[in-house]
């Protein structure tokens, strides 16, 4: 028996196990033949890109509700070494570690938040990198009544001025009033902080001004040119001497690949993606794919793939489809990714929907928020009705239509 060892059940993992489960079923082959196994943490497919909302009882997909219809294997554990001389992955399950083996492997392991060697920030900070800590961050903020009065008990730092940094910010600040309303009414107050001297430049100009807006709406305060010395309980401390206080700093800025790719001998981008070829597989390894944030892969002719769902579900998808086409002897399919969109939720106000890499808002407000929702609750979850036919056809290695066309606003 052949064995397709697929690491990580994110985006890019789980779609990685439904596209090779798709062509296995549509070539006949059992898995007797070719098994196809999903090792992740825990069991759960995270819909990450929700962990800014203020409701988390949705943002989980038990990983048995996807694999199991469709023959995939699942291990829970942690992955604490990689063999790939003896093809052989060490595997941490809590109470024994298992040695698994693979005839091919895929890389799916995932981004994680960039924490610089800050005083205080693992102490003191808080972060929406994963579901747990979310979790722990609305807990936080549904306690703070019980803290005693003090400066900045219902005030929120987001420092991160990128995409997750601005939804965040613009969630948070319903988030505290809600919290302060239940304590008698303290006034709330959200500052989103970022180095760049413009919060949200890397969106472009337009929309940059568009999000401005919004902060300036949801009366949220935007500081650039920050530059963070300490996290305290008190609050934030910044290099220039100043003390904001605040009950609550949460940090978004940056983001790098799971450390696992730093103990490979594989090329990697500054990000520490390992770099792919235009079928997914690592550069020199005949038997290794990579997909999703892990990987640094060419999507059209002149840009590189994005820590985003937009591209780790198509990435997964075709992964899954050429780790088998490539152990019976197919040809394998090319990645091309021919459209790019941001679609930028900022929260009571609204959102704004940008077309194209130069990002051309092209809709705002609620015409935008409708499209965001779609995609956060709907176009981004894998089929949970357990049907192993729906599963599979979702699984199709094609690159899914783009979100709804709009008119371009003249503003």
């Amino acid at each position: 028996m052949q064995q397709i060892l697929i690491l990580g059940g994110g985006f890019a993992g789980l779609w990685s196990a439904a596209g090779a489960a798709r062509l296995l079923d549509q070539r006949g082959i059992a898995p007797v033949k070719i098994r196809v196994t999903l090792v992740n943490r825990d069991d759960w497919h995270c819909i990450r890109v929700r962990n800014y909302e203020p409701g988390l009882h949705d943002v989980r997909v038990p990983l048995a509700d996807v694999l199991e219809p469709i023959g995939v294997d699942r291990i829970i554990g942690d992955i604490t070494e990689i063999d790939l001389a003896a093809r052989q992955v060490a595997c941490d399950m809590g109470r024994e570690r298992k040695t698994l083996t693979y005839d091919r492997l895929v890389l799916a392991i995932g981004s994680t938040l960039l924490r610089p060697p800050i005083p205080g920030l693992v102490e003191h900070g808080f972060d929406i990198d994963t579901y747990g800590a979310a979790e722990r961050l609305q807990a936080h903020i549904a306690a703070l009544a019980t803290r005693p009065h003090a400066p900045g008990r219902y005030t929120a730092i987001v420092v991160g001025g990128g995409l997750t940094g601005i939804e965040c910010a613009t969630e948070m600040i319903a988030m505290l009033r809600a919290a302060s309303a239940e304590a008698g009414g303290e006034a709330a107050r959200v500052i989103l902080a970022d180095h760049s001297a413009r919060v949200g430049a890397s969106m472009g100009d337009g929309a940059c001004t568009v999000v401005e807006t919004a902060l300036g709406a949801l009366g949220i305060e935007a500081r650039g040119g920050v530059s963070v010395a300490a996290v305290t309980p008190q609050g934030l401390v910044l290099a220039m001497g100043e003390t904001i206080p605040a009950a609550t700093v949460v940090w978004c800025a940056g983001m790098r690949a799971n450390a696992l790719t730093e103990i490979l001998p594989f090329k990697r981008d500054r990000l520490g993606r390992i770099t792919v070829d235009k079928f997914l597989k690592v550069e020199g390894h005949a038997d290794i794919f990579a997909a999703g944030d892990c990987a640094d892969a060419a999507v059209d002719d002149s840009h590189r793939s994005v820590m985003s769902c937009q591209h780790a579900r198509p990435m997964g998808r075709l992964t899954g489809h050429n780790v088998v086409a490539d152990l019976i002897g197919e040809p394998m399919l090319p990645l091309q990714i021919g459209w790019y969109t941001t679609i930028l939720d900022l929260g009571a106000w609204g959102a704004v929907y940008t077309e194209g890499w130069g990002r051309q808002v092209v809709a705002t407000a609620e015409k935008a928020k409708q499209t965001k929702m779609l995609i956060n609750r709907e176009r981004i979850y894998p089929p949970r009705s357990r049907n192993r036919a729906e599963i599979l056809a979702a699984a199709a290695p094609t690159i899914q239509a783009p979100p709804p066309k709009f008119t371009v606003e003249r503003n």
